[in-house]
């Protein structure tokens, strides 16, 4: 399939609570093939579907090689105290702040035969699995960054050439 463009702060459908897929049809596997495909390129750990335009509870994942995806993915458990972690968007291109987010995660979902996937575990991938999960739920991380850091962010949005 293609690579595609990811969609930038502000975009309509970054704020949108997205729909569970209900039927895997060509154009759920279609959409499958460009998640895949769009996170395969340098400086990706996921990409959202809402990212690449569409409203469905989808996501893929580049995490020290390990490519792939979940469809309809449910954050179940996470563990530790939230801390700040280092954290970018390719939504919100060219800012990089500490948003909180559990040492560990768990997502479960299921892939193109319906079957049932589960993603767990930490560091960068727990860090992916709630970045991607909030994108589902119509959330960026600067909805997670501590309120003075968000007002830095927001300041920078502003003034950024892309906004």
């Amino acid at each position: 399939m293609t690579a595609r463009e990811i969609r930038i702060f502000g975009d309509p459908v970054l704020r949108t609570v997205c729909a569970p897929i209900d039927e895997i049809d060509d154009g759920v596997r279609s959409l499958v093939a460009d998640l895949i495909d769009s996170v395969k390129l340098p400086g990706r750990a996921g990409v959202a579907a809402p990212q690449i335009g569409v409203a469905v509870r989808a996501f893929s994942y580049n995490i020290d090689g390990d490519v792939g995806y979940v469809l309809n993915p449910v954050l179940t458990e996470v563990r530790g105290d939230p801390v700040p972690t280092g954290e970018g968007c390719l939504s919100v291109p060219n800012l990089w702040h500490d948003a909180l987010r559990h040492p560990w995660a768990r997502v479960e979902g299921i892939d193109l035969d319906g079957n049932p996937v589960v993603l767990e575990g930490e560091g960068l991938l727990a860090q992916a699995l709630q970045h991607e999960t909030d994108h589902l739920d119509g959330k960026l991380y600067l909805s997670r960054l501590t309120p003075e850091d968000r007002k830095i962010a927001m300041r920078q949005v502003r003034e950024s050439d892309w906004f």
